[in-house]
């Protein structure tokens, strides 16, 4: 009885890890890795051979580092069930098909442009992969056990990271050896509020947490406003855009309820505001298809028709073209827009058109992977590639860390230590961390709990009978 870390081992993306009892084996999570271009899809290509014979998988929230290599696991010839809870079920089948566009639109591109005699360019998966995934995903509700596997009864527990995400639970038994593993996923953070707070689990031997965020601590959120408002204040006075590059899934509705919030308040006034991403536009409406996973109060609103997300001024941009068109503009506004990293989507068309101009300002509010070029504008890097061009960064960058969904590193101790005041808690293995917070946080975990702390590299394994 073990478990195998693949991915997300040492680095944040593409989260792989496989936990064996008796002769069967469950996989947690199958997401792509994010990055440079190359790696990443040498990364992504390279599923093992034990993952694809797996019995289930079990997926903890919709996010693409933790899903997205779903439909390749499929095309590689995975037959098991996915596991994962109803909200995450509906959120993947609007954001594996999206990624599977983005993979073929990507192929064709870069066809046109090869070597004359080169091999031709395959996506990961086609959009009929990403279907074929949604069509095996099972939804089970949170706290309802279900036996996935001969020895593994799963439980999901809210995490209260993003829409539909879970804490999960295996109650594993082997002869006469019985152990409760509990993986985070991604935990969020306490009083977030869009969602709901993370639970505490009883009885856990074993623990797997991401540690993202292990060496810092998030601002106080209830700063995050006086922020934002003092941000889009500045720029609209100077005759400027802001740009806010976000994940479709969580960050851009977390922006959205916080601009709601300051019009409701009177700090800020009605001005132009444009989702240009069609995929947060279908996940915000998949947001309210599922008041039951959202804070309380967020889900009185919706539940008496009143719209969170829906700021006065906003505008949904659609089509490509009119897309273009909000681009070749002057007016001052703010754009929201993926991708969260700008690796891709439509804020790099912005960004072509906006980052050269010292009246605008970029905002960050994300946590941004190495060798992506939203790091290398939140290192201040003043020369960067867009789509192949350089540019020159005449533009303001803030990072605005309030609005992570992340458990930040007291976040992250304080759970650790719940968990262990609860059971029976002997190991802890740090996951989906760079090397120098992971390793911060485990000293910090080392010097208040008595348990082992390990932090895998890839193809390492975690014993749970000892």
């Amino acid at each position: 009885m073990h478990v195998e870390f693949h991915g997300a081992a040492g680095e944040v993306t593409g989260s792989l890890h496989r936990v064996v009892v008796g002769d069967g084996s469950v996989l947690l999570d199958c997401g792509l890795v994010q990055g440079h271009r190359a790696e990443a899809n040498r990364k992504n290509r390279s599923l093992p051979r034990w993952a694809v014979e797996a019995d289930a998988l079990v997926l903890s929230h919709a996010h693409i580092d933790h899903s997205g290599n779903i439909p390749g696991l499929i095309k590689a010839g995975f037959e098991g069930n996915i596991y994962c809870t109803p909200a995450t079920r509906d959120l993947c089948s609007v954001m594996l098909r999206d990624a599977a566009m983005i993979q073929q639109q990507d192929a064709r591109y870069l066809n046109r442009r090869r070597d004359k005699g080169a091999e031709p360019i395959e996506p990961l998966y086609t959009v009929e992969d990403a279907q074929e995934a949604v069509t095996r995903m099972i939804s089970v509700p949170l706290h309802r056990p279900i036996e996935i596997a001969p020895g593994v009864m799963l439980t999901f527990y809210d995490s209260g990271h993003v829409l539909g995400s879970a804490l999960v639970v295996l109650d594993l038994h082997e002869k006469s050896q019985k152990k409760r593993l509990l993986y985070t996923g991604d935990l969020g953070r306490e009083e977030l509020p869009l969602l709901r707070n993370p639970e505490l689990v009883d009885d856990v031997d074993a623990l797997i947490m991401e540690s993202t965020y292990g060496d810092r601590v998030h601002p106080d959120i209830s700063h995050l406003d006086d922020k934002l408002a003092a941000i889009v204040d500045k720029t609209m006075k100077r005759g400027g855009r802001v740009f806010i590059p976000t994940f479709a899934l969580e960050r851009a509705q977390e922006v959205l309820f916080a601009l709601w919030r300051l019009q409701e308040r009177g700090r800020l006034p009605e001005l132009p505001i444009y989702i240009d991403s069609p995929l947060a536009t279908s996940i915000t409406e998949i947001y309210k298809l599922h008041p039951e996973s959202l804070d309380p109060d967020i889900s009185d609103m919706i539940l008496s028709r009143k719209d969170p997300f829906s700021p006065p001024g906003l505008r949904y941009v659609s089509d490509v073209d009119e897309s273009k068109e909000l681009q070749a503009r002057s007016e001052s506004c703010i754009v929201i827009a993926g991708a969260g990293m700008c690796e891709g989507g439509r804020i790099l068309f912005h960004f072509v058109h906006g980052l050269e101009d010292a009246k605008n300002t970029v905002v960050m509010v994300g946590f941004m992977a190495q060798h992506t070029l939203g790091r290398r504008l939140i290192d201040q890097e003043r020369n960067v590639r867009v789509l192949g061009m350089e540019r020159t960064v005449r533009a303001e960058v803030v990072a605005l860390q309030g609005l992570s969904a992340h458990a930040d590193r007291n976040d992250l101790i304080a759970f650790a230590r719940g968990i262990a005041k609860r059971g029976n808690l002997r190991s802890l293995a740090l996951v989906h961390g760079e090397p120098e917070p992971r390793a911060s946080l485990a000293q910090a975990l080392h010097d208040g709990l008595s348990l082992a702390i390990h932090e895998p590299m890839p193809k390492e394994r975690l014993e749970l009978t000892k």
